[in-house]
């Protein structure tokens, strides 16, 4: 049903206003009877139940940073099956993101291209929808994922990460530090060791007991990320996101005349497995056995998943896929992942 209504009508559609009507059904599916009935056919298996970052996860699929940005979203992704939802980015200040069209579909290669600029209400608005969404009896397990407001100076960036992370730490179950999307000017250089490490140190002094993850790059050189592993572990993060977006643009199917007109931006879906998995295992041999590693990138199917796991993730996330595979793309991987009696 759903691949037929995909190439049909929502392919037809500009990307983001398809995704803006999908948040509407899905904010709907949040709310009671509407996520009860969801829930009854979409719940995961408590054999997929996941102890990971001190918390609880019903199942270790969940959802990446940028579906739902300004935490709207949430209680509905639960209902469909996440096991966790991660909002975001947000940023200290409120800002519009760069100009639409921003969001491209690459459909050959079940891919995307964004430059979305981290778009947002700001973290006081979504700290507000955060205090509601706690007191829910049923949610999912709730990352908050930060960036550096684009109106700030890189040089000023760590005031403008512990100004959300001092807002946003006591909401959320876990907190992530994005110094990886390519959409935002300067942003991709915090990564740079000795850049990273003050700000690191800052955002986990204010975020207190909520345990911080850093989120980082795919386009980083191995030793790289090697450094960045021991650094996250030096500096007691809780543990890592691999990966953001790339861009790359290398092996795509899609004409080249469409990815031409696509522009600049970060590449998400299929070609990214290959280097998310690479990512993975070399943050797995870098770091303890208890330190916490998410994998996204090109995740699709619960064998992508169950690859994943494999090869060391605690957690995997997805997204893109989300758009070629339809709502219950989560049951679909938390069925395929179950244990069979």
């Amino acid at each position: 049903m759903y691949p037929l209504l995909f190439r049909t009508v929502l392919s037809r559609m500009d990307p983001e206003s398809a995704h803006h009507a999908a948040m509407l059904v899905i904010r709907v599916l949040g709310v009671p009877p509407f996520s009860w009935a969801a829930r009854a056919v979409t719940k995961p298996d408590p054999a997929l139940r996941t102890r990971a970052l001190g918390l609880d996860f019903d199942s270790p699929f969940g959802v990446a940073a940028g579906f739902d940005k300004d935490v709207r979203g949430a209680a509905g992704l639960g209902a469909l099956g996440f096991g966790h939802v991660e909002v975001g980015t947000l940023t200290a200040i409120p800002q519009e993101g760069n100009p639409r069209p921003r969001l491209f579909r690459l459909i050959p290669d079940r891919a995307v291209v964004n430059r979305m600029g981290f778009n947002n209400r700001g973290a006081e608005a979504a700290a507000a929808r955060l205090r509601r969404l706690r007191r829910r009896r049923r949610r999912p397990v709730l990352g908050v994922n930060i960036g550096k407001s684009r109106v700030v100076d890189v040089a000023n960036a760590t005031a403008d990460y512990v100004t959300s992370a001092r807002l946003l730490a006591p909401l959320a179950d876990y907190l992530v530090v994005n110094v990886s999307s390519p959409n935002t000017p300067g942003l991709r250089g915090l990564q740079a060791v000795e850049t990273l490490r003050p700000l690191l140190q800052a955002v986990r002094d204010a975020a207190g007991a909520t345990p911080l993850l850093v989120k980082i790059a795919p386009d980083l050189p191995d030793d790289e990320i090697e450094a960045i592993a021991t650094l996250a572990v030096d500096t007691h993060l809780a543990g890592i996101i691999a990966t953001n977006t790339t861009i790359s643009r290398e092996g795509l199917a899609t004409d080249p005349a469409v990815v031409a007109a696509a522009g600049d931006g970060g590449l998400s879906g299929a070609p990214l497995k290959a280097r998310a998995l690479e990512v993975l295992r070399i943050l797995r041999r870098a770091v303890p056995e208890n330190f916490c590693v998410v994998s996204v990138g090109g995740v699709e199917t619960a064998a992508d998943v169950q690859e994943r796991r494999d090869a060391g993730a605690d957690l995997v996330q997805g997204y893109t896929a989300f758009l070629y595979r339809g709502p219950l793309w989560a049951r679909q991987i938390n069925r395929g992942l179950a244990p069979r009696g």
